[in-house]
């Protein structure tokens, strides 16, 4: 599967997940044809500020691959990793994480996030992990809205 194809998997992720009340986030793993998980953020629903949806999908791919390492497996996530999120797609040894809005492009949405670019957590940490080998348009992803300062998940 090419990363096109999965990010389309994780924006439709994302609308199923803004229909049941989540922030504008979705991410889906993959592991050569194989669609290991598509999540979208579960922050609100959980309580759980850590069930971002790179989270979530991390676990459930995990699982489906019974590893806690997911060397080969492309990402494409909705949004660039936060620090959290990109610190575990590195542990897991995912090869490549795609996104469409940055950071900075979420931060301006209204959403709390550390401005710390994952490029940055990549480099200072030394990992492996390709960062989006080409950045994603988000046109057609749904639009992020003010107000979910709380719900942070990128």
């Amino acid at each position: 599967m090419d990363a096109e194809q999965l990010m389309r998997l994780a924006i439709d992720k994302v609308r199923e997940g803004l229909a049941a009340g989540q922030s504008p986030f979705g991410c889906a793993v993959a592991l050569g044809d194989r669609v290991l998980a598509v999540e979208h953020n579960l922050v609100r629903l959980t309580t759980d500020i850590t069930a971002h949806a790179e989270i979530n999908a991390l676990r459930s791919a995990c699982r489906a691959a019974r590893d806690i390492h997911l060397e080969g497996a492309i990402v494409a996530a909705t949004c660039e990793p936060c620090p959290m999120c990109m610190s575990a797609l590195h542990w897991a040894r995912v090869d490549a994480v795609y996104f469409g809005a940055t950071i900075a492009d979420a931060t301006s949405a209204g959403f709390n996030e550390l401005s710390i670019p994952a490029a940055d957590i990549i480099r200072l940490g030394g990992s492996t992990v390709k960062r989006s080998a080409r950045r994603f348009s988000t046109s057609g992803r749904p639009e992020m809205r003010r107000g979910h300062t709380r719900q942070r998940n990128c």
